[in-house]
């Protein structure tokens, strides 16, 4: 009779293993599956814009770098004048504010909010040009930083020098997905002219990265939701050392009992 009580329990606790572990398939983790869709994203068709709050380091070289002083006013800091940068972090910043400008030396104030970057060192060398022959524009978007949340390695907001951020090295600064991650459903939060847009990809498919939210822009959000597996095991993780505590009670009573 103990055999079989002591067998019924091992099933019992065989089954309650089995129904809490969630089996993933290769069509739930794997992104970008083949498939026949067209891709055609263009980052210059989604370069992110520059907008008010934008922290901009903006330097200018010419081949007579005197007639540059003007525009970069180094920092005494900063060193030889020929190893100027936006990168540097003595290069001057200039803030987007509220209307969508910055003040530049001798240009004034000129409107840069709605350019990609790109577009702005267009329109700064342009304004430069009256004053300097030739000039070259450098320019760096200092706060363009993305947030990545949810089911990820590591969660955090993320600073990059750089505007060209897709969604996929977004994640793997958080570390990439955990397997709980939801694949098919990434949502991506962004504001555009005060107002939030939502977006949502299905990283599994190739047609994902036709998304207008597949390159990111300055503050997005990136929340990677939880799949059914992780929402399950939080059901039972509570409840687990309960009934652990409680079968284990059992089979000592029954040996106890059975002896």
């Amino acid at each position: 009779m103990s055999k079989r009580i002591f067998g019924a329990l091992l099933s019992l606790c065989a089954i309650t293993v089995l129904f809490c572990t969630s089996c993933a398939s290769k069509k739930n983790m794997v992104y970008f599956q083949p498939d026949s869709v067209e891709l055609n994203t263009l980052y210059e068709l989604n370069a992110p814009k520059l907008q008010p709050g934008d922290i901009l380091a903006i330097s200018v070289t010419a081949d007579d770098i005197r007639a540059t002083l003007p525009f970069n006013q180094v920092s005494p800091y900063q060193g030889a004048a020929g190893t100027i940068q936006a990168t540097n972090p003595f290069i001057p910043t200039y803030a987007v504010d509220a209307n969508g400008e910055i003040d530049f030396p001798k240009v004034g104030k000129i409107e840069l909010a709605g350019k990609t970057r790109t577009q702005a060192m267009d329109l700064l060398r342009q304004e430069v040009s009256k004053y300097i022959v030739d000039p070259g524009i450098s320019m760096v978007v200092r706060n363009f930083r993305v947030t990545v949340l949810g089911e990820v390695a590591r969660p955090g907001t993320f600073t990059i020098e750089n505007d060209r951020l897709t969604i996929m090295e977004a994640l793997g600064l958080a570390g990439d997905m955990t397997i709980y991650g939801e694949r098919n459903n990434v949502l991506v939060i962004r504001e555009q002219d005060g107002k939030k847009e939502e977006f949502r990809l299905d990283l599994r498919r190739r047609e994902s990265m036709n998304s207008p939210a597949y390159y990111l822009t300055q503050n997005d959000v990136v929340y990677v939701e939880p799949n059914g597996a992780r929402i399950q095991n939080s059901k039972y993780t509570a409840t687990t050392s309960i009934f652990v505590s409680v079968i284990g009670l059992i089979v000592t009573v029954i040996s106890v009992v059975t002896r």
